[in-house]
Protein backbone atom coordinates (compact mmCIF):
# COMPACT_ATOMS: atom_id res chain seq x y z
CA UNK A 1 0.00 0.00 0.00
CA UNK A 2 0.95 3.75 -1.19
CA UNK A 3 2.31 5.77 1.80
CA UNK A 4 1.15 8.63 2.37
CA UNK A 5 4.53 10.65 0.80
CA UNK A 6 3.93 8.11 -2.15
CA UNK A 7 0.57 9.15 -2.64
CA UNK A 8 1.67 13.40 -2.53
CA UNK A 9 4.88 12.58 -4.44
CA UNK A 10 1.93 10.72 -7.50
CA UNK A 11 0.60 14.04 -7.50
CA UNK A 12 3.13 15.51 -8.43
CA UNK A 13 4.15 18.66 -6.93
CA UNK A 14 6.17 19.98 -9.13
CA UNK A 15 3.74 20.42 -11.90
CA UNK A 16 1.36 22.61 -9.26
CA UNK A 17 2.43 26.03 -10.82
CA UNK A 18 0.18 24.98 -14.14
CA UNK A 19 -2.54 25.41 -11.44
CA UNK A 20 -1.49 28.00 -9.03
CA UNK A 21 -0.27 30.92 -11.44
CA UNK A 22 -3.19 31.05 -14.14
CA UNK A 23 -5.65 32.20 -11.16
CA UNK A 24 -3.51 34.42 -9.70
CA UNK A 25 -2.79 35.90 -12.82
CA UNK A 26 -6.76 35.86 -13.54
CA UNK A 27 -7.12 37.16 -10.55
CA UNK A 28 -4.56 40.02 -10.48
CA UNK A 29 -6.25 40.90 -13.58
CA UNK A 30 -10.13 40.84 -11.77
CA UNK A 31 -8.39 43.17 -9.32
CA UNK A 32 -6.95 45.90 -11.78
CA UNK A 33 -10.80 46.01 -13.20
CA UNK A 34 -11.74 46.97 -9.79
CA UNK A 35 -13.80 43.88 -9.30
CA UNK A 36 -12.10 41.41 -7.41
CA UNK A 37 -13.73 38.98 -5.24
CA UNK A 38 -10.98 36.67 -2.93
CA UNK A 39 -13.90 33.77 -2.12
CA UNK A 40 -14.50 33.19 -5.49
CA UNK A 41 -10.61 33.50 -6.40
CA UNK A 42 -10.21 30.56 -3.85
CA UNK A 43 -12.69 28.69 -5.18
CA UNK A 44 -11.21 29.08 -8.50
CA UNK A 45 -7.67 27.94 -7.20
CA UNK A 46 -9.68 25.02 -5.34
CA UNK A 47 -10.81 23.78 -9.09
CA UNK A 48 -7.61 24.42 -10.90
CA UNK A 49 -5.76 22.04 -8.10
CA UNK A 50 -8.10 19.62 -7.67
CA UNK A 51 -7.96 19.56 -11.68
CA UNK A 52 -4.19 19.12 -11.87
CA UNK A 53 -3.87 16.53 -9.35
CA UNK A 54 -6.48 14.57 -10.99
CA UNK A 55 -5.16 14.77 -14.03
CA UNK A 56 -1.86 13.57 -12.58
CA UNK A 57 -3.63 10.58 -10.81
CA UNK A 58 -5.62 9.94 -13.97
CA UNK A 59 -2.60 9.61 -16.21
CA UNK A 60 -0.55 7.52 -13.48
CA UNK A 61 -3.88 5.34 -14.09
CA UNK A 62 -3.93 5.29 -17.55
CA UNK A 63 -0.16 5.43 -17.98
CA UNK A 64 0.45 2.54 -16.02
CA UNK A 65 -2.30 -0.23 -17.18
CA UNK A 66 -1.01 0.46 -20.34
CA UNK A 67 2.52 -0.07 -19.31
CA UNK A 68 3.99 2.77 -20.54
CA UNK A 69 5.17 3.88 -17.69
CA UNK A 70 7.46 0.38 -16.76
CA UNK A 71 10.69 1.95 -17.92
CA UNK A 72 10.96 5.83 -16.54
CA UNK A 73 13.96 7.92 -15.73
CA UNK A 74 11.26 10.68 -14.17
CA UNK A 75 9.26 10.59 -11.03
CA UNK A 76 7.80 7.90 -9.24
CA UNK A 77 4.52 6.58 -10.80
CA UNK A 78 2.05 4.60 -8.41
CA UNK A 79 1.08 2.73 -10.87
CA UNK A 80 3.96 1.72 -12.84
CA UNK A 81 6.05 1.09 -9.60
CA UNK A 82 3.44 -1.37 -7.96
CA UNK A 83 2.82 0.60 -4.77
CA UNK A 84 -0.56 1.09 -5.52
CA UNK A 85 -3.49 -0.94 -7.34
CA UNK A 86 -4.64 0.74 -10.45
CA UNK A 87 -8.10 0.78 -9.00
CA UNK A 88 -6.69 3.07 -6.22
CA UNK A 89 -5.39 5.20 -8.23
CA UNK A 90 -8.17 5.44 -10.26
CA UNK A 91 -10.37 6.47 -7.44
CA UNK A 92 -8.05 8.86 -6.10
CA UNK A 93 -8.30 10.53 -9.83
CA UNK A 94 -12.30 10.34 -9.90
CA UNK A 95 -12.16 11.80 -6.03
CA UNK A 96 -10.44 14.87 -7.65
CA UNK A 97 -12.50 15.70 -10.40
CA UNK A 98 -15.36 15.11 -8.71
CA UNK A 99 -14.71 17.75 -5.56
CA UNK A 100 -13.62 19.88 -8.84
CA UNK A 101 -16.71 19.60 -9.60
CA UNK A 102 -18.94 20.25 -6.90
CA UNK A 103 -16.81 23.73 -6.05
CA UNK A 104 -17.01 24.70 -9.55
CA UNK A 105 -20.34 24.37 -9.28
CA UNK A 106 -20.65 26.54 -6.59
CA UNK A 107 -19.24 28.96 -8.83
CA UNK A 108 -21.49 28.72 -10.83
CA UNK A 109 -24.17 29.10 -8.71
CA UNK A 110 -22.76 32.33 -7.31
CA UNK A 111 -22.50 33.89 -11.26
CA UNK A 112 -25.68 32.56 -12.71
CA UNK A 113 -23.62 31.46 -15.68
CA UNK A 114 -24.71 28.23 -16.56
CA UNK A 115 -22.50 27.76 -19.48
CA UNK A 116 -19.35 27.59 -16.81
CA UNK A 117 -21.06 23.85 -16.82
CA UNK A 118 -19.84 22.92 -20.08
CA UNK A 119 -16.62 24.56 -19.96
CA UNK A 120 -16.13 22.84 -16.66
CA UNK A 121 -17.20 19.41 -18.22
CA UNK A 122 -15.03 19.79 -21.35
CA UNK A 123 -11.94 21.21 -18.70
CA UNK A 124 -12.66 17.09 -16.99
CA UNK A 125 -13.44 14.91 -20.26
CA UNK A 126 -9.75 16.85 -21.30
CA UNK A 127 -8.00 15.50 -18.34
CA UNK A 128 -9.31 12.60 -18.75
CA UNK A 129 -8.72 11.65 -22.18
CA UNK A 130 -5.35 13.01 -22.02
CA UNK A 131 -4.10 9.19 -21.78
CA UNK A 132 -7.38 7.49 -20.81
CA UNK A 133 -10.19 5.90 -23.14
CA UNK A 134 -8.88 3.82 -26.42
CA UNK A 135 -7.47 6.70 -28.39
CA UNK A 136 -5.90 9.42 -26.03
CA UNK A 137 -5.15 12.24 -27.67
CA UNK A 138 -1.76 12.96 -25.27
CA UNK A 139 -0.90 9.99 -27.55
CA UNK A 140 -1.48 11.62 -30.68
CA UNK A 141 0.57 15.06 -30.27
CA UNK A 142 -2.27 17.25 -29.05
CA UNK A 143 -0.87 17.37 -25.08
CA UNK A 144 0.23 20.87 -25.76
CA UNK A 145 -2.67 21.85 -27.31
CA UNK A 146 -5.08 20.75 -24.67
CA UNK A 147 -2.58 22.39 -21.97
CA UNK A 148 -2.57 25.85 -23.71
CA UNK A 149 -6.09 25.93 -23.84
CA UNK A 150 -7.24 24.16 -20.24
CA UNK A 151 -4.15 25.83 -18.25
CA UNK A 152 -3.90 28.68 -19.92
CA UNK A 153 -6.73 30.47 -21.71
CA UNK A 154 -9.32 28.51 -19.77
CA UNK A 155 -7.97 29.05 -15.89
CA UNK A 156 -7.09 32.43 -16.38
CA UNK A 157 -9.78 34.00 -18.82
CA UNK A 158 -12.28 31.91 -16.31
CA UNK A 159 -10.98 33.33 -13.38
CA UNK A 160 -11.15 36.74 -14.22
CA UNK A 161 -14.77 35.88 -15.26
CA UNK A 162 -16.01 34.24 -12.03
CA UNK A 163 -15.07 37.39 -10.41
CA UNK A 164 -15.83 40.37 -12.83
CA UNK A 165 -18.81 38.38 -14.47
CA UNK A 166 -17.62 39.80 -18.10
CA UNK A 167 -15.15 38.12 -20.75
CA UNK A 168 -11.94 40.47 -20.11
CA UNK A 169 -9.69 40.93 -23.45
CA UNK A 170 -7.11 41.95 -21.07
CA UNK A 171 -7.81 38.65 -19.19
CA UNK A 172 -7.53 36.35 -23.03
CA UNK A 173 -4.18 38.41 -23.36
CA UNK A 174 -2.59 37.58 -20.11
CA UNK A 175 -3.65 34.21 -20.86
CA UNK A 176 -1.59 33.78 -23.92
CA UNK A 177 1.88 33.55 -21.82
CA UNK A 178 0.51 31.59 -19.47
CA UNK A 179 -0.55 29.03 -21.21
CA UNK A 180 3.16 28.83 -23.27
CA UNK A 181 4.70 28.74 -19.68
CA UNK A 182 2.38 25.60 -18.94
CA UNK A 183 2.81 23.80 -22.11
CA UNK A 184 6.76 24.20 -21.12
CA UNK A 185 6.23 22.02 -18.56
CA UNK A 186 4.63 18.98 -20.51
CA UNK A 187 7.31 20.07 -23.46
CA UNK A 188 10.56 19.14 -20.60
CA UNK A 189 8.94 16.54 -19.52
CA UNK A 190 7.92 14.38 -22.29
CA UNK A 191 11.08 15.94 -24.10
CA UNK A 192 12.79 13.65 -20.78
CA UNK A 193 10.96 10.84 -21.88
CA UNK A 194 10.90 10.79 -25.56
CA UNK A 195 13.17 7.35 -26.37
CA UNK A 196 11.41 5.60 -23.98
CA UNK A 197 7.29 7.14 -25.39
CA UNK A 198 8.12 6.40 -28.72
CA UNK A 199 8.34 2.39 -28.37
CA UNK A 200 5.57 2.20 -25.90
CA UNK A 201 3.47 3.66 -28.48
CA UNK A 202 3.08 6.82 -26.88
CA UNK A 203 2.97 9.47 -29.97
CA UNK A 204 3.56 12.69 -28.11
CA UNK A 205 4.45 16.15 -29.92
CA UNK A 206 8.20 15.45 -28.90
CA UNK A 207 8.10 12.17 -30.48
CA UNK A 208 6.87 13.70 -33.63
CA UNK A 209 9.49 16.28 -33.72
CA UNK A 210 12.17 14.66 -32.53
CA UNK A 211 14.22 15.36 -29.43
CA UNK A 212 16.54 18.27 -31.47
CA UNK A 213 13.03 20.65 -32.64
CA UNK A 214 11.49 19.64 -29.19
CA UNK A 215 14.29 21.80 -27.48
CA UNK A 216 13.97 24.79 -29.75
CA UNK A 217 9.94 24.54 -28.42
CA UNK A 218 10.90 24.10 -25.63
CA UNK A 219 13.14 27.40 -25.79
CA UNK A 220 10.68 29.25 -27.45
CA UNK A 221 7.52 28.31 -24.76
CA UNK A 222 9.80 30.16 -22.45
CA UNK A 223 11.17 33.25 -24.57
CA UNK A 224 7.96 33.72 -26.32
CA UNK A 225 6.34 34.87 -22.89
CA UNK A 226 8.52 37.72 -22.38
CA UNK A 227 7.76 38.74 -25.78
CA UNK A 228 4.06 38.87 -24.94
CA UNK A 229 4.61 40.88 -22.16
CA UNK A 230 6.99 43.49 -23.98
CA UNK A 231 3.39 43.59 -26.29
CA UNK A 232 1.19 44.26 -23.32
CA UNK A 233 2.79 46.98 -22.06
CA UNK A 234 0.89 49.38 -24.28
CA UNK A 235 -2.19 48.15 -21.49
CA UNK A 236 0.43 48.92 -18.93
CA UNK A 237 3.99 49.63 -18.06
CA UNK A 238 3.22 47.89 -15.02
CA UNK A 239 3.33 44.64 -16.63
CA UNK A 240 7.35 44.97 -17.62
CA UNK A 241 7.45 43.49 -13.76
CA UNK A 242 7.18 39.76 -15.32
CA UNK A 243 10.66 40.56 -17.59
CA UNK A 244 12.45 40.80 -14.01
CA UNK A 245 11.36 36.89 -14.57
CA UNK A 246 13.72 36.62 -16.89
CA UNK A 247 17.25 35.36 -15.85
CA UNK A 248 15.07 32.43 -14.42
CA UNK A 249 14.61 31.39 -17.91
CA UNK A 250 18.42 31.11 -18.98
CA UNK A 251 19.58 28.25 -16.84
CA UNK A 252 17.26 25.94 -17.76
CA UNK A 253 17.18 27.02 -21.72
CA UNK A 254 21.00 26.55 -21.57
CA UNK A 255 20.81 23.34 -20.21
CA UNK A 256 17.80 21.98 -22.53
CA UNK A 257 19.54 23.45 -25.34
CA UNK A 258 22.58 22.14 -24.81
CA UNK A 259 21.29 18.35 -25.35
CA UNK A 260 20.59 17.17 -21.47
CA UNK A 261 18.95 13.95 -21.89
CA UNK A 262 17.11 11.55 -18.83
CA UNK A 263 17.43 12.46 -15.14
CA UNK A 264 19.30 15.55 -16.22
CA UNK A 265 16.44 17.19 -16.97
CA UNK A 266 14.17 16.56 -14.08
CA UNK A 267 16.38 19.51 -12.30
CA UNK A 268 14.89 21.45 -15.53
CA UNK A 269 11.43 20.44 -14.48
CA UNK A 270 11.76 22.13 -11.54
CA UNK A 271 13.80 25.08 -12.45
CA UNK A 272 10.78 25.96 -15.26
CA UNK A 273 8.14 25.57 -12.49
CA UNK A 274 10.01 28.12 -10.51
CA UNK A 275 10.18 30.70 -13.61
CA UNK A 276 6.22 29.61 -14.02
CA UNK A 277 5.76 31.14 -10.38
CA UNK A 278 8.33 34.00 -10.48
CA UNK A 279 6.70 35.10 -13.89
CA UNK A 280 3.43 34.70 -13.11
CA UNK A 281 3.42 36.68 -9.78
CA UNK A 282 5.31 39.46 -10.94
CA UNK A 283 3.04 39.55 -13.95
CA UNK A 284 -0.24 39.49 -11.71
CA UNK A 285 0.80 42.40 -9.68
CA UNK A 286 1.44 44.39 -12.79
CA UNK A 287 -1.92 43.67 -14.03
CA UNK A 288 -3.14 44.87 -10.82
CA UNK A 289 -1.58 47.52 -10.64
CA UNK A 290 -3.24 48.72 -14.65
Amino acid sequence: MATPGQWIAGARPRTLPNAVVPVMVGTGVAFGLGDVNWWRAVLALLVALLLQIGVNYANDYSDGVRGTDDRRVGPMRLVGSKVATPRQVLVAALGCFAAAAVAGLVLVVLTQAWWIILVGAAAIAAAWFYTGGTTPYGYRALGELAVFVFFGVVPVAGTTFVQVEYISTVALAASVPIGLLSCSMLVVNNLRDVHTDGPAGKKTLAVVLGAERTRVLYAACLVVPFMAVLAMVTVSPWVALALLAAPLAIAPIRTVLGGAVGPALIGVLQATGKLQLAFGLLFSVGLALI
